[in-house]
């Protein structure tokens, strides 16, 4: 059931953290890979780490913002893979914790940038592929965007980034209508506290560990492994009748 030999998924941002996670855990199952990052270093090292499970990987990098850089990698994807039957829009960037009313419109902007329009050029790209590959006689695609909680939440002097996540759902909701018919399902990741590079800053913090971690009731911090298994539910046949969800993955922080 979960045996994804023959498939392809694409995920940017998939040199580290949730997105390597997402990565491996395809890998392992027989899919094929493609990673867009802009570290070539880290591209380098996920790629090595990747190729231990056997299928076709490749690592190139993209800027999700630049919308004829995406253009380019996907067509170069597509040359390489010779189609994408997923397209995980992984890459984000936390925001700098500001006052709201002390919002620079560059922040505001570069925040919005990255976390929606960058999701919504991979995103184009993907399902433009996707449909024309069903109209042709191949309907399948997935559609799966890494959000957050700062969405469905109100996340005080974030809400550049509960804007762009929110504005993100929205968008995965209407994909999956449209696309449907077309063999394509749709959804959002929303991760709670992870350990990344991006967080550590964040995590390893005195005010976190005794604010937010006793609301954990798993009592750990998550894991780009622990979000693995959702990755290769979604691309399976096995979620063909299952889209527009919002995955909550947050060791139960959200519920308590």
């Amino acid at each position: 059931m979960f045996d994804l030999t023959g498939k392809v998924a694409l995920i940017t941002g998939g040199n580290s953290g949730i997105g390597l996670g997402m990565a491996e855990g395809l890998a392992e199952h027989g899919c094929e890979i493609v990673i867009w990052g802009t570290n070539a270093a880290k591209n380098d090292a996920a790629l090595e780490k990747l190729s231990t499970y056997g299928p076709k990987i490749t690592a190139n990098i993209c800027d999700v913002t630049d919308a004829a850089a995406v253009d380019a990698a996907f067509a170069k994807a597509l040359h390489d893979h010779g189609k994408i039957d997923g397209c995980f829009a992984n890459a984000g960037y936390g925001a700098q914790i500001t006052r709201f009313d002390e919002f620079e419109d560059e922040e505001w902007n570069r925040i919005i940038d990255i976390n929606l329009n960058g999701a919504f050029y991979v995103f184009r790209s993907a399902a433009k592929h996707m449909r024309e590959r069903a109209l042709a006689g191949d309907p399948f695609g997935r559609l799966v965007g890494t959000s957050s909680l700062a969405a469905i939440s109100g996340q005080p002097r974030g809400e550049h980034y509960g804007a762009a996540k929110g504005g993100l759902n929205a968008m995965i909701r209407a994909l999956a209508v449209e696309y449907a018919k077309h063999g394509v399902t749709a959804h959002s990741i929303l991760p709670g506290f992870v350990e990344t590079g991006l967080t550590k800053g964040t995590v390893d913090t005195p005010a976190f560990r005794e604010k937010a971690m006793s609301r954990i009731p798993t009592k750990r911090l998550g894991q780009g492994s622990d979000f693995a298994a959702i990755a290769v539910y979604i691309m399976s046949d096995a979620s063909s009748w299952h889209t527009g969800q919002d995955f909550i993955i947050d060791g139960g922080y959200w519920i308590f």
